[in-house]
């Protein structure tokens, strides 16, 4: 499992987040929305720290990570977090 940052995403997080080297944020499974891989559950994402960190990547210093405890989201697969324009949001995509 792994997780992939695209650069429409990063640069989302940088410009609207204000997301910049050193920083870290953390994707959680939170209770409710929609997934094409959990019933139930959707991806969320918060500036955190880690204390447990599962699986991680890091894009232009800035530490994307899902903790131990939730990697069961992920369902063995693994996350491509990316920008749809058209949209304006954050679509995460699981192979």
């Amino acid at each position: 499992m792994k997780i992939t940052v695209t650069p429409s995403a990063l640069a989302w997080f940088q410009e609207e987040c204000g997301f910049q080297s050193g920083d870290f944020v953390r994707f959680y499974a939170r209770y409710g929305g929609s997934s094409t891989i959990q019933d139930s559950y959707s991806m969320g994402f918060t500036r955190e720290v880690p204390d447990n960190m599962g699986i991680s990547t890091v894009a232009e210093g800035i530490t994307f990570y899902i903790v131990e405890d939730e990697i069961w989201y992920l369902d063995g697969k693994d996350m491509t977090v990316d920008y749809h324009k058209e949209q304006d949001e954050i679509v995460y995509a699981f192979d």
